[in-house]
């Protein structure tokens, strides 16, 4: 194909398996915040109150190494850490269509000094870093339910359902204050009587309704429709169960039924032993899994509920430079998830190649899926699913 004027060719290209068409370099560049080339599917802020196994969960899950010590507000910085998303389909895309690299996606991990009671008025050294996970799509609650007379307990004991109510009175107030201080300013410029303000204002007016009620924006009919307010309480929270070797099934149960109330979800992990793991080969780690009584880690329990939680899916792409996972929003149309690439793939949008992983890995090959017709040709309506492999066509 050319242009008049001597114009530069526009480029075929696919964005996954090549076959004879030229690969577009740009694809190789992330969308969204990345961590060495890799694109950051979702991120996660974690709190709780001091001494509870947050930043020894921290330290378990992420890349990055917190300072775990027995003191409340050891983590005086916030700490960002990273953990790549587990997920064996990759590694077997990769194999079949002959990538020579894999790039899993990775998730974004904001630990905080513990909150204590009274953080939203300077308490402690929580309530510093607040403005540290307002971005983040999910909140992650850790809540101890172990004992241990080497860890002390900021309220002297442990009691799961008096430490959720600290934490959420402290997010609901530190929210107030923000929606007030929007308030006052929004109340000015509504003076102008413009439709978009007003209706600004009388979103505010809500939230601090339901805020002064004690209630999340969340848990109201009005969610968080002011975004750039970034409400904590608007947020899905997924707590985390801290227990020992014995689960403390008691303790666990008090917390699931509090989350089911909210429509949370809850996972119980024990962090020292996450901590051991990460540490050991990976037959080591098996056979240690295996001796404790559980099938797989906590690392794969929390991100599947995490998933759950915010309604994600996994899609991949492959050519001759790597196999990617991609995280996308489940209900996500082929056109989405091609924007999810790159915006360029999404604006030179033709078609796309889908094929189930399951398909891929039944056939061996994409040349043996392609002939007994496994593979689809489908338009940018099509809704992707979790484990498609996409193979996009585009102009550019």
């Amino acid at each position: 194909m050319s242009q008049k004027n001597n114009a530069a060719p526009k480029r075929r290209c696919y964005a996954g398996y090549l076959n004879s068409y030229k690969y577009f370099d740009k694809i190789a560049s992330c969308q969204g915040p990345c961590y060495n080339g890799q694109t950051m599917s979702f991120s996660l802020g974690i709190i709780g109150l001091p001494n509870v196994g947050k930043s020894t969960l921290f330290n378990a899950l992420s890349s990055a190494k917190a300072e775990a010590s027995n003191y409340p507000f050891c983590t005086i910085n916030p700490n960002i850490g990273v953990v790549e998303v587990p997920d064996p389909r990759l590694s077997e895309i990769k194999k079949i269509m002959g990538s020579p690299k894999a790039i899993p996606t990775i998730i974004d991990f904001h630990d905080i000094a513990g909150l204590v009671k009274g953080a939203h008025k300077g308490e402690g050294l929580g309530n510093k870093f607040l403005a540290n996970i307002r971005d983040v799509d999910a909140l992650v609650h850790v809540v101890r339910c172990f004992s241990d007379d080497n860890v002390t307990h900021v309220s002297g004991q442990v009691d799961p359902k008096a430490d959720i109510e600290i934490i959420q009175t402290e997010l609901v107030l530190a929210d107030l204050a923000v929606v007030e201080k929007r308030l006052e300013k929004t109340k000015i410029v509504a003076k102008a009587r413009e439709k978009k303000t007003l209706e600004e204002l009388r979103l505010l007016k809500t939230y601090r309704n339901l805020l002064g009620e004690g209630k999340g924006i969340g848990t109201g009919e009005e969610k968080a429709k002011v975004p750039d307010l970034n409400l904590l309480t608007s947020k899905p929270i997924l707590y985390v169960a801290n227990v020992d070797e014995s689960g403390n099934t008691d303790q666990v149960a008090i917390i699931e039924q509090i989350a089911q109330k909210e429509g949370s979800k809850v996972v119980a992990i024990c962090s020292k032993l996450e901590a051991e793991l990460k540490d050991l080969e990976p037959e080591e780690a098996k056979e240690f899994l295996e001796s404790a009584g559980q099938k797989e880690t906590g690392l794969n329990r929390f991100i599947s509920a995490s998933y759950k939680l915010l309604g994600l899916i996994s899609f991949f792409t492959a050519n001759n430079k790597e196999a990617r996972a991609w995280t996308l929003k489940s209900g996500s149309t082929v056109f989405e998830a091609a924007g999810k690439v790159h915006s360029d793939i999404q604006k030179g949008f033709i078609a796309a190649e889908v094929a189930h992983f399951k398909d891929l890995e039944a056939a061996g090959s994409y040349q043996k899926l392609k002939e007994t017709g496994q593979l689809h040709l489908v338009g940018r309506e099509y809704v992707v699913e979790d484990g498609d492999v996409v193979l996009i066509r585009f102009n550019v």
